[in-house]
């Protein structure tokens, strides 16, 4: 164990799930997250509430749970079509709130596709918590060009 993890940083991962090594941006800034792919290869994402995602009152912040949210339900999209995707709209309700060491987890579904723009929904819990729900829109940029053996390294 390295001396620099954070209490929460060095807990116990959940089985099935592997960190996801971004190595620039925004998502390297606000992580680390990790993801799972169960047998229909569907994913899920998560991550553990840290100092760095909370907010003046010790939980997370809504600003989190919301990039979280987008970061989760538009990842089906390069998931299920390898295509790049932006940001369209991202409509949610907050249900509950998470709190520090929680254990976070998001999923989505598409649910309509027309032109290149996808429509998903998408929910964010802990535990037995449902955080939020919602639904995003998202418009498809690029076609992803995959190493050979991506899916099956991440299974």
């Amino acid at each position: 164990m390295s001396d620099d993890l954070t209490p929460a940083q060095a807990a116990v991962v959940p089985d099935g799930y592997v960190i996801n090594l971004w190595q620039r941006g925004f998502g390297r800034a606000v992580g680390p997250f990790y993801s799972r792919r169960d047998a229909d290869d569907n994913e899920t994402m998560a991550f553990r509430v840290e100092e760095h995602h909370a907010n003046g009152m010790g939980n997370c912040h809504g600003g989190m749970l919301m990039s979280f949210a987008d970061m989760a339900w538009g990842r089906v999209i390069s998931n299920k079509r390898e295509i790049g995707w932006v940001t369209v709209r991202l409509t949610t309700d907050f249900l509950s709130g998470a709190h520090m060491d929680d254990w976070v987890e998001g999923s989505s579904e598409i649910i309509a596709e027309q032109d290149d723009v996808f429509t998903v929904r998408g929910r964010i819990w802990c535990a037995d918590r449902t955080l939020m729900t919602g639904t995003g829109v998202y418009k498809g940029i690029r076609s992803i060009v995959r190493k050979p053996g991506y899916r099956e390294e991440r299974k």
